[in-house]
């Protein structure tokens, strides 16, 4: 089912933009224009992401420095070696829809 999330002028290149959903906190950013959906919690720790730097198409754990690629949800470096789930994002009317069950 898809959800809005947050309007689009909300999600901004080089910041990381939280939100509370049924399924928990998913973390949306805008990666060279294109708005990304990612699940906001490290496979390493539990923890969240949302504090980590954003590095090209990846965000780092800001807890021990696990690696996620924020397109493909694929974990780029240890700790963790799951990944993350990502999700489709469409843009309806200015706000930000993401299909959480994808």
């Amino acid at each position: 089912m898809a959800e809005k999330l947050a309007s689009e002028s909300e999600i901004k290149e080089g910041e990381v933009f939280t939100c509370n959903t049924r399924i928990g906190r998913v973390a949306l950013t805008r990666l060279n224009g294109k708005i990304c959906a990612f699940e906001n919690t490290c496979t390493h720790d539990g923890g969240p992401l949302n504090g980590g730097k954003l590095e090209g198409s990846e965000i780092v754990c800001p807890r021990h420095g696990a690696r996620f690629n924020m397109e493909t949800g694929e974990a780029t470096r240890m700790p963790a070696t799951e990944s993350i789930e990502v999700y489709p994002v469409q843009i309806e009317d200015g706000q930000v829809v993401v299909d959480l069950d994808a």
